[in-house]
């Protein structure tokens, strides 16, 4: 994203984030996250990736979620709650790639970029780190071509 797309599309995010963060849901349990992360490793990653479990963390202070690709398990956090299903399922779909491919290397992100929605998402997530004036965590996005 350039500078100049990222003072466009950071202030739409920002409110954006305020009014997700405005509503209040049930989140889904451990159960749920995992047959919801089965069904977008089936839709997106042919089915490939398939974690033994899935489940909210409310210590990751700068991450989105984390795999362990050895166990495979991912835990997400839960500031994702509170924001829209297509940014949670591109988080999901970033750590289902990741039982793949465990680095952040070209093949992951080939992996990852199968999820329709992953620059708008990533857009999502950056606003929302800056308007709360958090470090984003590195290798969140692909990185520039050289």
């Amino acid at each position: 994203m350039s500078e100049a797309d990222e003072r466009v599309w950071v202030p739409k995010m920002v409110q954006r984030v305020l009014r997700a963060e405005q509503r209040r849901r049930t989140p889904p349990g451990e159960e749920d996250l995992l047959a919801w992360s089965q069904r977008l490793s089936d839709r997106y990653l042919g089915g490939l990736a398939q974690p033994d479990s899935v489940r909210w963390v409310d210590n990751q202070g700068s991450r989105w979620g984390s795999c362990t690709p050895g166990e495979k398990t991912i835990r997400l956090s839960t500031r994702l709650q509170q924001m829209p299903r297509w940014v949670v399922e591109y988080v999901i779909v970033h750590e289902l790639a990741h039982l793949l491919e465990p680095g952040h290397d070209a093949r992951f992100w080939a992996w990852v970029r199968h999820y329709p929605l992953t620059a708008k998402a990533q857009g999502y997530l950056l606003g929302w780190s800056a308007a709360h004036e958090i470090e984003p965590p590195p290798g969140e996005t692909e990185p520039e071509p050289e």
